[in-house]
């Protein structure tokens, strides 16, 4: 099953600058990714990140690499659904070594809650709407500001 075994993270992000950049595809999905990812940033301390929106999944590792140098975490939010053609392959892995790269070359925590599944019902399932059985927008707004947490009381 998905989630089994997800840690339970609790941490305060209180001063740190954070932006959800969001994919406009699936309305439904993404509205619940955000609003999970919103509730995520609040448990945390978190009360006024930004909010940006891109038109698709792809775009998503561009905008997050213009405000790496401006925020200390970063939450990238998208759906992709497999259909009959290769593209699915060729998004999902654009995208992940795309937000990979943001985050490795600046430094900067990408929460990533990008859902690639094989039909509607998986994403509905993991969009943290009423009803789903994970809240993938909590979780990667979670683990972003618990990153950064830990990556500013580094002392190296």
């Amino acid at each position: 099953m998905s989630g089994h075994g997800a840690p339970t993270i609790a941490v305060d992000g209180s001063g740190l600058r954070v932006a959800v950049v969001a994919a406009s595809w699936h309305d439904v999905v993404m509205d619940g990714l955000v609003a999970g990812a919103l509730r995520g940033l609040a448990d945390a301390g978190i009360h006024d990140p930004a909010v940006v929106r891109v038109p698709g999944t792809v775009e998503l590792s561009v905008a997050c690499a213009r405000l790496a140098p401006t925020h200390d975490a970063l939450v990238a939010l998208g759906v992709v659904i497999r259909g009959g053609t290769p593209h699915f392959d060729y998004v999902c892995s654009g995208v992940t070594n795309g937000l990979t790269q943001v985050s490795v070359t600046t430094g900067v925590p990408v929460g990533f809650g990008v859902l690639t599944c094989d039909d509607e019902q998986q994403a509905l399932d993991r969009a943290g709407l009423e009803g789903s059985s994970e809240d993938k927008g909590h979780e990667a707004a979670t683990a972003a500001v618990a990153t950064a947490v830990t990556l500013r009381d580094l002392h190296v």
